[in-house]
């Protein structure tokens, strides 16, 4: 423990650019590494990029056909022997509350590679993702190391926009995704806890490119500053409308699906204000939970929402998809249709939430033709949800 708590001294003191080269010094000499390196997830959830400087010259590792991908996809230390001088490639997952930042691979003489080092080797990828999300403030490095090709500037508004791609705690773990990647324009998702509560929205603003992320810069804004003044959804969605029609005067709207749940009950409410669907796993059975349709936020001035009553037990899984998911055609003008996305969910049904949304749109792509609505954004968040009973009844 005394080599961790000097490498955690070294990392928490390294200036945000810093980090890795702070902290592979610090492993060189406390733990007798020799090799360190920082491979971050992009935005595709495809590869694992290394961190270096621009332009990057060393390549992408493959998540699904890599022993970094195998420690990615488990969240579990991977440890792979390297034959040529007997030493150990030791792969950890760099996640920071259930986000999926990337792999910090460490390598070890194989004397090194205890127990005992392993998990604490583990603690330091974590403390690394932490630090990262805050370097992230001050530096780019780490956001670089995320794309594999150049964003545009509509998704880089999106994705700056976001709350990140996967949030755990003890009452539910969620997972987000959205495609195209590196050009989505409109489709958005954010979320907010408190120790009592769970606010999440799902949001798809109308048009492409800038005009459609400015609108949804705005109303995720809109939204978020009306929550932060306390007050419940359906005034949310009330402020947020009227902001949206004070810019646009109903030229512009945005589609929108608000949440607010009791982590001690399970007790949610629900404003349906647009396109985006909400898909409930129960057990066996995968089936749409429909609601009240209300207008999009900003159609009309000074329209009033009303929070409907919806209750999610300890087990469900709660899958959000966009318009861009449901409705995506082929060419021959089939569209993806309720069969289809139930079977997506119920072949996900092992993976955890995190992993979720990627899986339902690579089988989404393998039904949809290549150049069919390519330029549409598909969305999917999924939110399984464990709940607080089964905890304080097995605690008693």
């Amino acid at each position: 423990m005394t080599h961790f708590l000097a490498v955690e001294r070294a990392v928490r003191t390294a200036a945000p650019h810093a980090l890795l080269d702070t902290a592979r010094a610090a492993l060189v000499e406390h733990y007798e590494a020799t090799d360190v390196n920082l491979l971050m997830a992009d935005y595709s959830l495809t590869v694992l990029q290394p961190v270096t400087a621009l332009p990057h010259t060393e390549p992408a590792l493959p998540v699904h056909s890599s022993p970094e991908g195998r420690a990615f996809g488990s969240q579990e230390p991977y440890g792979q022997y390297v034959a040529h001088n007997g030493t150990i490639d030791l792969h950890l997952p760099v996640t920071v509350r259930g986000d999926r930042l990337g792999i910090l691979t460490v390598r070890l003489p194989k004397h090194r590679c205890t127990p005992e080092a392993i998990d604490e080797l583990t603690e330091v990828a974590e403390l690394l993702g932490h630090e990262i999300v805050v370097a992230e403030r001050d530096t780019d490095l780490y956001l670089q190391a995320r794309r594999v090709s150049r964003l545009t500037l509509a998704a880089e508004m999106q994705w700056q926009l976001l709350p990140g791609r996967a949030c755990s705690r003890q009452e539910y773990a969620i997972g987000a995704q959205l495609e195209p990647a590196y050009a989505i324009h409109g489709d958005n998702f954010d979320w907010a806890t408190t120790a009592e509560t769970l606010t999440l929205t799902v949001t798809n603003g109308m048009g492409e490119g800038i005009e459609a992320s400015l609108l949804t810069n705005l109303a995720v804004n809109a939204l978020r500053n009306a929550r932060r003044a306390g007050i419940g959804i359906a005034d949310q969605a009330a402020l947020a409308d009227q902001a949206i029609y004070g810019q646009h005067h109903g030229e512009a709207y945005v589609s929108t699906l608000l949440l607010s749940f009791e982590l001690a009950t399970g007790h949610a409410q629900v404003v349906d204000a647009g396109s985006p669907q909400l898909w409930r796993q129960r057990d066996k059975t995968v089936e749409r939970v429909p609601f009240e349709a209300q207008l999009p936020l900003g159609m009309f001035e000074e329209t009033a929402y009303v929070a409907q009553e919806f209750r999610v037990l300890p087990g469900d899984r709660l899958v959000f998809v966009s318009d861009g998911v449901y409705a995506a055609a082929t060419r021959a003008g089939e569209t993806y249709g309720e069969r289809a996305l139930a079977r997506a969910i119920q072949a996900a049904s092992l993976l955890p939430a995190a992993a979720v949304p990627r899986a339902v749109l690579q089988e989404l792509a393998s039904y949809r033709d290549t150049d069919a609505d390519a330029d549409d954004d598909a969305l999917v968040v999924c939110l399984d949800w464990f709940g607080r009973a089964t905890r304080e009844v097995s605690a008693q």
